[in-house]
């Protein structure tokens, strides 16, 4: 358990109450992961009563799920408490659910102080998850023995109806194979599989990102995990792949009939995503893999010899396949409630995933390069294109060698100008010369700029303002 969440833990032991940390709190304690956030189970205390006794510690407000009161949220009155869990310490009383229909709030909830903490486990969504650690003695309750499977490393339900009483735990079980390098067994597998249509009753920002930008849904955390390839095979195999992103249907066994590639379309995409994941790749680069080539099977034309090509088709406006998966990433995006800012970043890198680094060592296309896309995309690009490189299933040492030196080029270049900002005149300088406000002037600035990334040495204000005299009376 990291620093911060002991002393969260040592301060609720201090009130007294026969608290035990439940979840996965405990799953990550086992596996010695550190500890982000923890609820607290309170056996004996029904919710008002638990809620009287936390009021004395400081503000409390009613943890509500399908409408109905199941617990509380403290926010201590111990500042130094507070500062480490802004949002609050979350107590409960033990819980039983029932569902009474296919959505996420059509529950039966009782919540009691007398339910046994067995049955509370026994509701949770998979075995590794109904483990409860009782803080004032360590004891630990594990009635479906969670720990014997994180210790074979299997992903198993806490029984039959887990995925019908909530379908996104299916794309959360997902996720946990991908964080935790987990197996699922026959049963869950069969599960998965008849639940798989469910999921699409779950929204979109459960299973995507939501729309705070620091907000992650199960799809995200899947992709940021150690194992995502895994994961999305699993996905794929069950079925939950094309319920939760139906864009992959003329992805799955794709054959994109080209010696540059030896997967098939989907299987390049996973493999892409994995080599991303193993380069530590951010999530943005990440999402862009899962999607950037969703747009070959719509792009496809073969031309008179019965070659295949994804640029350019006549059919479509001569349009390419980046075009086409930039549109597809951008509807998927907004479908799972990411970030505007994420689902623009993440266009971007498709839109643009086709460039090729130049063979030698050539710093003017380099700082072309960031004028166009900027140091931050820059670099995502490269990311992504060193991933989409390694997805392809054939040697390609020689390109990742001309990649490598192109990153090196644009790490180089970053100290050269490359934005408007970064040259030694600006808009009033421009406007003493002559000129006036309005898009004449950026017009100006955008030439000067041009011809300060061809030669840096022009970065001069009297060469500028020569250039700029120079172009105002063209």
């Amino acid at each position: 358990m990291s620093v911060a969440w002991q002393t969260v833990a040592d301060y609720v032991r201090s009130l007294g109450l026969d608290a035990w940390m439940v979840g996965g709190a405990v799953r990550d304690e086992l596996l010695r992961r550190p500890v982000k956030d923890t609820d607290f189970v309170v056996p004996g205390f029904g919710f008002d009563e638990l809620k009287r006794v936390l009021a004395e510690h400081g503000h409390v407000e009613d943890l509500v799920v399908g409408g109905q009161n199941v617990g509380v949220r403290l926010y201590p009155r111990d500042a130094s408490v507070r500062a480490l869990a802004p949002a609050g310490v979350e107590f409960a009383p033990p819980r039983i659910e029932e569902s009474t229909g296919p959505g996420r709030h059509d529950f039966e909830i009782v919540a009691d102080g007398s339910i046994p903490l067995e049955q509370d486990m026994e509701r949770r969504d998979f075995t590794i998850n109904a483990i409860a650690k009782r803080l004032s003695t360590g004891e630990v309750l594990d009635p479906l023995d969670g720990r014997g499977d994180l210790e074979r490393r299997l992903l198993r339900t806490t029984g039959p109806t887990s995925f019908r009483d909530d379908p996104l735990r299916i794309v959360r079980g997902l996720r946990f194979v991908s964080e935790l390098d987990l197996d699922a067994d026959e049963q869950t597998l069969a599960q998965m599989r008849e639940w798989a249509p469910h999921v699409a009753l779950v929204s979109g920002e459960r299973i995507g990102g939501g729309l705070a930008a620091d907000s992650r849904g199960e799809l995200s955390k899947l992709l940021l995990g150690a194992r995502p390839a895994k994961a999305l095979r699993l996905a794929r195999d069950t079925g939950v792949l094309t319920v939760v992103l139906p864009e992959y249907e003329a992805a799955i066994g794709f054959d994109q009939a080209t010696r540059w590639h030896e997967h098939p379309l989907d299987e390049h995409h996973f493999v892409a995503v994995q080599a991303a994941a193993d380069a530590g790749a951010n999530l943005a680069v990440r999402l862009a893999l899962l999607l950037h080539d969703l747009g070959k099977p719509a792009a496809a034309w073969r031309d008179d010899r019965g070659r295949l090509h994804y640029y350019a088709n006549p059919a479509l406006g001569m349009r390419a396949h980046e075009e086409i998966g930039a549109e597809i990433a951008s509807n998927v995006l907004t479908r799972l409630r990411y970030p505007t800012e994420l689902r623009a970043r993440v266009r971007r890198i498709v839109r643009e995933h086709g460039f090729s680094p130049p063979e030698g060592d050539e710093p003017v296309r380099a700082r072309r390069f960031l004028r166009t896309q900027g140091a931050a995309l820059a670099r995502d690009l490269v990311v992504h294109k060193e991933a989409d490189l390694r997805g392809k299933g054939r040697p390609v040492n020689e390109d990742l060698e001309r990649l490598e030196r192109f990153r090196d080029l644009l790490e180089a270049e970053r100290e050269s100008p490359y934005r408007v900002a970064d040259l030694a005149v600006d808009g009033d300088d421009l406007m003493a010369l002559g000129y006036r406000e309005g898009p004449e002037l950026g017009r100006a600035l955008e030439r000067l700029l041009d011809d300060v990334v061809a030669d840096p040495a022009r970065n001069r204000r009297d060469w500028l303002e020569a250039r700029a005299v120079e172009l105002l009376a063209a």
